[in-house]
């Protein structure tokens, strides 16, 4: 009788950009600093335990009413944000801070997003070279998913859940995620778990421990 297959895990390190957090953002998400640094640390520790490290970036050119013409009601339009080439749409540098090095060396696939439509969910994003995300976990050989990054509440489970659709298996690592307020947060969370992703912290993840219920 064969033995099954060890699944092959991905991180993927869900908008974690200059724009989403509080040093100069342009839609700054409280706790997204720590977020950033705790990503890196995260990555420096547990590089690993992971076949593929993925980022996602919002890459907006002309993202239509994604963008608010005037006052942005923070549910369907936002003040402008990570426009493409701007230093809003790049990495947080607290991710190589957190890494304790420069944190684009441990990437091996960037993504992005957004550059025409909302695009919250990575899966909606590509590389450089046109390809989707799900092909690139696919092309690696990926069954599990880890996903991390801001904002929990709207980007990463919105890749999380695609990612499902595209039959990965998926965790979000709590604390390495934040979200725009706790109840968002919480219906985040219920969604997520309702979908069948796994929602737990890190150290969990990293001990391959069991969620609790």
């Amino acid at each position: 009788m064969s033995q099954p297959r060890e699944p092959r895990r991905a991180l993927v390190v869900v908008d974690v950009q200059n724009g989403f957090t509080e040093g100069s953002g342009e839609l700054p998400v409280a706790g997204g600093d720590a977020t950033a640094r705790a990503v890196g640390v995260f990555v420096a520790q547990h590089r690993d335990r992971y076949h593929l490290l993925v980022t996602t970036q919002d890459w907006h050119v002309d993202p239509g009413a994604h963008f608010a013409a005037g006052e942005p009601d923070f549910v369907d339009t936002w003040p402008a944000h990570c426009r493409a080439g701007t230093p809003g749409a790049e990495l947080d540098p607290l991710l190589s801070e957190g890494a304790g090095r420069p944190f684009p060396e441990l990437v091996d696939v960037g993504v992005r997003k957004g550059e025409h439509a909302a695009a919250y969910s990575g899966f909606q994003g590509t590389t450089d070279d046109g390809r989707p995300l799900a092909h690139v976990l696919r092309a690696a050989g990926v069954t599990d998913v880890d996903y991390v990054g801001i904002a929990l509440s709207h980007c990463v489970k919105e890749t999380a859940l695609d990612g499902v659709r595209e039959g990965f298996t998926g965790r979000v690592l709590r604390d390495l995620t934040v979200p725009v307020s706790e109840e968002s947060g919480r219906a985040a969370v219920e969604a997520l778990r309702a979908a069948g992703v796994d929602v737990l912290d890190s150290h969990l993840a990293a001990t391959g421990a069991t969620p609790a219920a």
